[in-house]
């Protein structure tokens, strides 16, 4: 589960030019508004993360004038309304999700320290917006255990990398804003899932509509391995479709493999991709192998390189970019993502 709310230490405070009332802070990577006065510098908060789904509780009451967002057809079983924390500009100042003093929470963090999760604790679930049924599908069961899911770590919360991994190249690919979609051969059993579940087969869903007809079960089979494929589905419907694709496409960005309980490494999925893939959309690919934290020295150059155009969608922007390392880490592959923020203010995301 996606840490969306943790105990953090403000590392800076800075007035907003032309505001009495509020200041801007950064929390690791992160930059939010808050009431002046309401911080100091090494102050531990509770912070949330862009995306979280606050509980309607009086303590975020402050919250509804700007926040409070209702889903029509909640997402697998997720509240239908709350309070939603997106990317927004106050003052010509970015703001990107909240901090709250320790004292708001009373006793109830007595036991928690600097690092802790406290997104179950507090019942703070991540934002799904409502989705058209040809996507939601019947469920099977739950993600398989078995396949590690597909959603990156945003760099934000990742300042250590700047140092630890500065002489390791990283692959550049591009993000797409669809749904992110799996599809896997285990032992013999083909499989089709949505983010968060695995789906029963139906011809009226639009996963198993694109597996079937890109032929994934025969093309998986062919290679004798028991993998997942791993991409995102855009196109008409899902997200808006913001790179504007007639009827729907599958664009692959990851290749996990059962046996070795780990991604395929770029270079594996490359060859394995031109052995028997090719067929198959890939996610554009930027860079194959990038210093990106020696070209890319600091946390605002990083975001900055996030913003540009899409290299599929013509005259649209890219949602961002993933990296992911050259060479494995432990026993996998190192990745994360940086998202732009001129995409977020204009998707109100």
């Amino acid at each position: 589960m996606r840490k969306l709310a943790t105990i953090r230490r403000i590392s800076s405070v800075e007035p907003i030019e032309g505001a009495d009332l509020i200041e801007a802070i950064r929390v690791d990577g992160w930059q939010c508004v808050a009431r002046k006065g309401e911080f100091k510098v090494a102050d531990l908060c509770v912070f949330f993360e862009v995306d979280s789904f606050l509980p309607i509780e009086e303590r975020y009451e402050f919250l509804r004038k700007s926040s409070y967002k209702k889903v029509d057809g909640n997402v697998n079983d997720t509240r239908s309304e709350g309070f939603r924390l997106k990317t927004v500009r106050l003052r010509k100042t970015l703001s990107q999700g909240l901090a709250m003093p320790l004292r708001a929470f009373g006793g109830l963090l007595g036991a928690y320290q600097l690092g802790d999760d406290l997104t179950e604790v507090l019942n703070i679930e991540k934002y799904e917006p409502a989705i058209h049924a040809s996507l939601s599908g019947i469920a099977k069961g739950a993600f398989p255990g078995f396949i590690k899911k597909t959603d990156e770590e945003r760099i934000q919360n990742l300042p250590q990398y700047f140092k630890l991994y500065k002489d390791m190249g990283f692959e550049v690919t591009e993000k797409l804003d669809g749904s992110s979609m799996t599809v896997y051969l285990n032992d013999g059993e083909f499989g089709v899932c949505s983010r968060n579940l695995d789906l029963l087969e139906d011809e009226s869903n639009t996963f198993w509509k694109m597996a079937r007809e890109l032929e994934l079960e025969r093309i998986l089979k062919s290679t004798g391995c028991n993998l997942a494929l791993q991409g995102e589905l855009v196109g008409e419907g899902i997200q808006k479709n913001p790179l504007k694709i007639k009827g729907h496409r599958f664009y692959l960005f990851n290749i996990w493999d059962m046996g070795q309980k780990r991604h395929l490494t770029t270079w594996e999925r490359k060859v394995m991709y031109q052995d028997y893939f090719a067929t198959l959309f890939h996610v554009p690919v930027i860079a194959e192998k990038e210093m990106v934290f020696e070209t890319l020295p600091t946390m605002k150059a990083m975001l900055e390189y996030a913003i540009g155009p899409s290299l599929i969608g013509k005259h649209v922007q890219r949602e961002g970019v993933v990296f992911k390392s050259t060479e494995m880490v432990g026993n996998e592959v190192l990745s994360f993502k940086a998202i732009s923020n001129n995409y977020l203010l204009k998707h109100g995301e």
